[in-house]
């Protein structure tokens, strides 16, 4: 929408990874120098864990995109919600290993077969497990069980497992020891520091086309960095949004006040509000209490509240008698809803008695 209006060859901040807008901060540089490593060793597992956003996806196939493709045969697994035997299911699929209507023993067979046969053509096999925190220690287990697979003395499949933070966590539990002891490499990628947002985008914004316009102040950068924390795809959400209010506001330059503009409209925009159903219970007075508080607006230590004689119940009897409009306004509302429902059903069913009598008439009546 933006693009034509700011001159732009596509758009900067899609949050859909893309490895040709890949910036190589400090911390993406250091996971990209674990994975070289880890592929040139062409066995075991290679731990990739940061953040939602960080940025791991766009890391992994930027790596899968400089592989050579007659070398390097690589398969991508994303939905990992699943048990053991699925997730082996899965990893032949992936492979286009057939695995319909086989069992758990003929889908191993098949599978190691596939890699043999890879290898001897001079290929590689590559996994890549994406949402690996999703994993059962099951499902984990069995992954390992594939690294055993080999062609002489050379492992037929290598595995990425990438995944956010508690995968690390994970992988210390004491049932997988052995698989700890398969992992080649492990990275982190955290987030960027100020200079480094900064620089990922004007990058970003350089990539598509950009000619001066738009245009960051210094105050936009640091507003920006601090509101989404160094995360890639929260600057990519926010500039996202800051071009958007650019284009429909005709501005080209952007300041602190624009970046808080959108970051409190992406704020209001995820903010879930008061639950009304009846059932639904809700401490009315702990939300207020964590929506006042952050801005300062109430500190009040209520166990050194001490009210006149009488008053206490006498605020007790006009916060009751509010509760019972209340319900009483809820519960006319829904007798409205059933009266109308009722209403609107004695409607339908004269209409079907119309049409049944109309189609139950003789063929005369009818031609009449």
């Amino acid at each position: 929408m933006y693009e034509n209006y700011y001159g732009l060859s596509s758009k900067p901040f899609q949050l859909n990874p893309d490895p040709g807008f890949y910036f190589g901060s400090k911390q993406h540089r250091r996971a990209k120098a674990y994975l070289e490593y880890g592929v040139q060793r062409n066995e075991g597992f290679i731990v990739i864990t940061g953040e939602i956003g960080a940025g791991k996806t766009t890391l992994v196939r930027g790596l899968l995109g400089s592989l050579d493709p007659d070398k390097v045969l690589a398969a991508n697994l994303v939905t990992t919600q699943l048990g053991a035997e699925d997730t082996l299911r899965l990893v032949g699929a992936a492979f286009g290993v057939r695995v319909k209507d086989a069992s758990k023993a003929e889908v191993l067979m098949a599978l190691e077969a596939f890699l043999v046969k890879q290898s001897t053509q001079g290929k590689r096999c590559l996994l890549v497990v994406d949402e690996a925190q999703n994993l059962s220690s099951q499902a984990v287990e069995e992954l390992r069980m594939l690294s055993n697979f080999q062609f002489g003395q050379q492992a037929l499949l290598q595995t990425f497992l990438v995944g956010q933070p508690e995968f690390r966590t994970i992988l210390q539990s004491p049932n997988l020891q052995q698989l700890r002891q398969r992992v080649t490499a492990t990275c982190h990628i955290g987030p960027m520091d100020a200079v480094e947002t900064q620089g990922y985008i004007e990058h970003r914004l350089k990539h598509a086309g950009a000619t001066g316009r738009p245009a960051f102040l210094p105050a936009a950068f640091e507003a920006i960095f601090t509101a989404a924390g160094g995360i890639p795809r929260r600057i990519n959400m926010i500039c996202d949004r800051l071009l958007l209010l650019g284009y429909l506001g005709n501005t080209d330059t952007f300041g602190d006040v624009e970046v808080k503009e959108v970051v409190l409209e992406i704020q209001a925009e995820a903010a879930v509000p008061p639950t009304n159903f009846v059932g639904h219970k809700t401490n009315w007075s702990d939300s207020v209490s964590r929506d006042l508080k952050p801005a300062g607006l109430l500190d009040i230590d209520l166990d050194k509240v001490r009210l006149p004689s009488g008053m206490s119940e006498s605020m007790a009897c006009q916060l009751d008698g509010l509760g019972g409009e209340q319900y009483d306004a809820r519960l006319r509302r829904l007798e409205g809803s059933v009266l109308r429902l009722e209403r609107i059903s004695l409607e339908t069913l004269v209409m079907l008695k119309k049409l049944v009598g109309a189609v139950s008439g003789s063929p005369s009546e009818r031609v009449q």
